[in-house]
């Protein structure tokens, strides 16, 4: 796998080491990043499954009766 080197904060690497409970910087950004992907990979699952639902119809909440 190739490597980059980037110059960062230390104050933000230090929080991020803190935050994630890990005594490296190393790790503590990487960490940062692979949770990153994961959430935006979460995000299109979500979205893809919603397009889904609307196109097929299915799971879509039934209209709500008259009020009144």
């Amino acid at each position: 796998m190739a490597k980059v080197n980037i110059a960062l904060d230390a104050e933000l690497v230090v929080e991020v080491m803190v935050l994630a409970g890990v005594g490296n910087p190393q790790d503590a950004v990487e960490l940062v990043v692979r949770d990153y992907i994961a959430r935006g990979h979460r995000t299109e699952a979500r979205a893809a499954t919603r397009e889904e639902s609307h196109r097929t119809g299915q799971g879509l909440l039934p209209p709500e009766p008259p009020q009144g």
